[in-house]
């Protein structure tokens, strides 16, 4: 035997040094097979979890969205009901007004004198009037109750002129005659200024209503003067309790067009459905349902499902359905409009509720990527600090080995329980004092628990980030409506002067913008047109644009030059200009009887003139400072002789400045080009040659500017009048 460092090798000290190196040997082997284990198993339940916990967010994630959106469009859509069942409460009150004076004034038709009515007068042409019409072969001079009826004149004309909603109200006679209040006296005139048969027992309402014996509401129907779409509320009138006549009230459909533009950009939709299933009123050219000239019939779709849906809708307010319409899911809520029997039905794309859900998704997996990454490194970090324990156990002995295997083991298979139980019930993990174990234990604990808190917070931001959205784009699409209404948009604007005809259109960036365009006339002789563009964008170059339209306008009305009209709006915006915004500005002053034109422009764009018989040129006109830059400023106009097929087209900087996706600009002379490919046709179609050249050549770049543009064709007196001979 012999002795190294006091140590014997051989005899009983080797035996027992090499007893012990064989059971430390075994019980490292047996905590390294553990170790392993344990670790595989954590990844295994990992990966578990965290499948489960995807598709425990993606399904409280659709369950409340589609909570949130049953809750929203059910009020939405019964707040709409309700507000346009309201307006048609209004006609009911009003026909049955009309009813009721009807036959009070018959039943005491022998008190009183009876009236002589009016033909049809092109002079009262654009002024609410009343006229007589009757059937061919009529003679209304013979008629027993229509000069009593006449008597009702005044307050006919009084209920269309307190009413944006009445087109036309009348009272139709069983002898024929029909006695009529409406704006359009000139379309019931043939060519040679003879009154056109109408025949009044033959229209829809008549027939309707004494077939209803009651109140009756017609379908979608053409004005029987004009194409015009419109729906007609009727009652029968009765004297000694026979019918003698009906009472009607034209309602004209383009007055509910802002009630179904709802935010389709979105993915939403509104829609009116009488009570035939057949939608009278939505989006046109988009949307679930193709609108045609007249209606779609939903019962005739093949859809059982949509066709149940909307009888119900007819009757009561749904609950949110989903319905497959053409392999696309919708979602939709009805809320029924009990005055007319018909409903409103609000539709979702169910593709815009899963965006929520999906970003959610997306961002869980990057959390789970991180936490991956970090597991990752924590392992490779554990492997070298175990051996490096292992080779201390091996050197301190058995006892420091057991003490080092516990303090590694237990607290991984506390936590791989906790992460079964939560994979199991749903429960978030937790930090406990267990995994503090200054190591990369606490480290893998640590990213559990913060990766756990993250998914809670997560959803609850994402459910705010909806809700918050929801309201922001309810508030743009309310100031998107207003701001339209500001300028003038029914056309013809003037149909009751031959002399001109004008027609504007603009289209903003954002869902609200800094152009305007106005006209307006200041007398009967003389039209005001006005082109502006507010500095900046959104919101702030709204609110301004609606003061500068409403000074502009307010010394425009007071009779002065357009150079005294733009000093006053300056001297106006200067004095509380407190967000240094400015507007360009061309305003013009057309004196119809003449056609002599005065303008002035205000560091706007250069007007574009058409000579009559000439093309479309550049009027490089004076300009002066733009206004609200500087207070004190004059302005100079110039004046310009308009002959009878004259045409002047202005526009803002957003046509000629509209961008390919080259970075190449449209410029002036693609614009000229195109208002020279059409220089004969009529303003409305000028405006939609220019707007379509501009969207060929952008194509699919996004606009960053508002596109605004004006055209006005001068016709004067004596070209009108030749025309109207020459029809004759």
């Amino acid at each position: 035997m012999r002795k190294i460092l006091g140590i014997t090798l051989g005899g009983l000290q080797k035996k027992t040094i090499t007893l012990v190196l064989i059971m430390l040997l075994i019980m490292l082997a047996a905590f390294a097979g553990v170790s392993t284990y344990q670790n595989k198993m954590l990844v295994n339940v990992v990966g578990a979890t965290r499948a489960d916990q995807q598709e425990a967010i993606s399904q409280v994630s659709e369950e409340t969205m589609q909570e949130m959106l049953e809750r929203a469009l059910v009020s939405s859509t019964t707040l709409r009901a309700d507000l346009e069942d309201s307006e048609f409460s209004e006609i009911v009150n009003n026909v049955y007004m009309l009813q009721t004076m009807a036959q009070g004034l018959l039943e005491s038709r022998h008190s009183f004198d009876p009236l002589q009515p009016s033909l049809p007068d092109p002079a009262l042409n654009g002024t609410p009037s009343a006229m007589v019409l009757c059937e061919e072969g009529v003679d209304y001079t013979q008629s027993e109750y229509l000069g009593i009826i006449a008597h009702m004149s005044s307050a006919m004309i009084a209920m269309h002129h307190n009413s944006d909603k009445i087109d036309g109200c009348y009272i139709g006679l069983a002898d024929g005659t029909d006695l009529c209040i409406d704006e359009k006296a000139a379309n019931k005139l043939d060519e040679n200024g003879d009154p056109i048969p109408f025949p009044v027992r033959e229209r829809p309402w008549y027939r309707g209503a004494i077939e209803a014996d009651g109140l009756y509401f017609t379908g979608v129907e053409h004005d029987a003067f004009s194409n015009r779409l419109l729906v007609t509320c009727s009652v029968p009138i009765k004297l000694d309790g026979e019918v003698v006549g009906v009472a009607g009230i034209d309602i004209v459909l383009e007055t509910m067009a802002d009630f179904t533009s709802a935010d389709t950009a979105r993915g939403t939709y509104a829609y009116v459905v009488n009570d035939r299933g057949q939608v009278i009123l939505g989006p046109e050219g988009r949307g679930v349902f193709e609108l045609s000239d007249r209606t779609v019939d939903l019962h005739r779709m093949g859809n059982n499902k949509l066709s149940q849906f909307v009888d119900k809708a007819l009757r009561q307010t749904t609950g949110l359905q989903a319905i497959d319409i053409q392999g696309n899911l919708y979602y939709m809520v009805g809320s029924p409009m009990p005055t007319v029997g018909w409903a409103v039905i609000s539709v979702v794309d169910k593709v815009v509720t899963e965006q929520p859900k999906n970003l959610m998704l997306s961002e869980y997996n990057r959390i789970n990527e991180e936490a991956s990454d970090k597991f990752s490194d924590g392992t490779a970090r554990t492997k070298w600090t175990t051996a490096f324990i292992l080779l201390g156990v091996f050197l301190i002995g058995l006892g420091a080995a057991l003490f080092a295997a516990r303090r590694i083991v237990k607290p991984i298979e506390k936590m791989t329980k906790s992460i079964v139980r939560s994979s199991q019930t749903g429960e978030l993990f937790q930090m406990e004092d267990s995994y503090r174990t200054d190591d990369e234990i606490e480290l893998l604990a640590e990213a559990f628990d913060d990766l756990s808190k993250k998914t809670k917070r997560y959803i609850g931001q994402i459910t705010e980030i909806t809700a918050e959205k929801e309201r922001i784009n309810t508030e743009l699409s309310l100031a998107t409506k207003i701001q339209a209404a500001m300028m003038p948009h029914i056309f013809p604007a003037f149909p009751g002067r031959p002399e001109f005809d004008v027609y504007a259109s603009m289209n903003p960036a954002k869902e609200v913008g800094g152009d305007f365009y106005d006209f307006f006339l200041v007398d009967d002789d003389h039209l005001c047109m006005v082109m502006a563009d507010v500095s900046g964008k959104g919101i702030p170059a709204a609110l301004f644009m609606m003061a500068s339209k409403i000074i502009l306008q307010s010394c425009a009305m007071l009779g002065q030059s357009p150079a005294e009209i733009l000093t006053k709006t300056n001297e106006a915006i200067c004095s509380n200009n407190q967000v240094e915004m400015f507007v360009t500005v061309w305003l013009g002053i057309l004196e119809i009887s003449t056609g002599k034109l005065t303008a002035a422009n205000a560091g706007h764009e250069y007007p574009v003139l058409k000579k009559a018989g000439g093309g479309f040129e550049l009027l490089r006109d004076k300009h002066g400072l733009v206004i609200g830059a500087m207070d004190g400023v004059r302005y100079k106009e110039y004046e310009l002789q308009l002959e009878p097929g004259a045409k002047l087209f202005v526009y803002t900087d957003g046509v000629p400045e509209a961008t390919n996706g080259d970075k190449e600009m449209f410029g002036l002379d693609r614009m000229l080009t195109a208002l020279n490919e059409i220089p004969d046709a009529e303003p409305k179609d000028v405006l939609e040659h220019v707007r379509t050249a501009v969207d060929i050549f952008v194509r699919d770049a996004e606009q960053f500017d508002d596109i605004t543009m004006l055209c006005m064709e001068y016709y004067g007196k004596d070209l009108h009048s030749h025309d109207s001979e020459s029809k004759g």
